[in-house]
């Protein structure tokens, strides 16, 4: 039997569009044997291998507004934007349980990366090594550049994991699957442009220059990735599932409305692609079809 993985894009807070996608799948029974995500795709993914349907959308909408999830106080006291021991300490231990029993205990291969600052390039660590050391992998997948803390894992400096590779089908074509569903947080068309603050950034990371060379190449990687995505989508090998319109907000917004407006187009899109998804899941290559 052919296997079939599902890719998650990173994105920031426009992942609460891949948390709806994720709920959805959970209440159409939709599940997959192999998983890979980084950045806000890998932190979503949890609750969905965990099979707590609607915790990867409360886990944001509950809690954005709060100032120890996001806020620029973060940066300053702890030095990342993000609240890392909040999200990924107290909200899973106290605020919304998260059901580590389940998520060890699945079938599922599930990966998510990080990239490494010494070598620039995305590491993928198995499901087994997530939960370790108060999420450590996760806390470094998701932490981004310039805003935040690297994080020690296996006595290396790991930063954002989209940075090395933003989108995962690479790898999930690497670790044996034959196709594909892929979730983007932009719309099909968009265009990566490079990112800003070069001298900021240089001067950062002036101690890990292939770091630095991986975030200037970055746009370079993901127009080639989304190119890759299109080709196997005529091959039959990919089904997309991605925003129908440009995002009106970035990586870090707090507007709650925008957010619950996102997170309701993810699950309504899911919905629509129940049928494709199944077929795509069945074997059914002109299920492939873009969405």
């Amino acid at each position: 039997m052919e296997k079939v993985g599902l890719v998650l894009e990173g994105g920031g807070l426009r992942g609460v569009y891949t948390a709806g996608v994720l709920d959805a799948f959970l209440e159409l029974g939709l599940e997959f044997p192999y998983l890979v995500g980084v950045s806000a795709g890998a932190c979503n993914a949890v609750s969905y291998v965990s099979k707590q349907r609607g915790r990867a959308g409360r886990v944001i909408l509950q809690n954005v507004m709060d100032p120890r999830y996001l806020g620029w106080g973060n940066l300053l006291r702890r030095g990342s934007i993000f609240g890392m021991e909040f999200i990924f300490d107290e909200i899973p231990r106290c605020i919304d349980p998260f059901d580590y029993q389940t998520f060890e205990e699945s079938p599922v291969e599930f990966e998510a990366g990080a990239t490494s600052l010494l070598t620039g390039r995305t590491r993928f660590f198995p499901k087994d090594r997530l939960v370790e050391d108060r999420h450590a992998v996760l806390r470094a997948s998701s932490s981004m550049p310039l805003v935040a803390k690297p994080v020690m894992i296996d006595g290396e400096p790991y930063l954002d994991g989209a940075v090395g590779d933003s989108i995962p089908v690479g790898r999930a074509l690497e670790r044996g699957c034959d196709r594909a569903v892929v979730v983007l947080t932009q719309p099909r068309g968009f265009v990566k442009k490079p990112m800003s603050a070069h001298a900021l950034r240089s001067l950062r990371y002036r101690a890990y220059p292939e770091f630095v060379r991986a975030t200037d190449n970055r746009h370079v990687m993901y127009n080639e990735t989304l190119r890759r995505i299109e080709q196997l989508e005529r091959e039959g090998r990919a089904l997309v599932i991605a925003p129908s319109h440009p995002c009106t907000f970035g990586g870090f917004e707090k507007d709650l409305d925008k957010l619950k407006v996102m997170y309701q187009e993810g699950i309504d899109a899911a919905r629509a692609a129940e049928g494709a998804v199944r077929a795509f899941l069945a074997g059914g290559v002109e299920a492939a079809g873009r969405r």
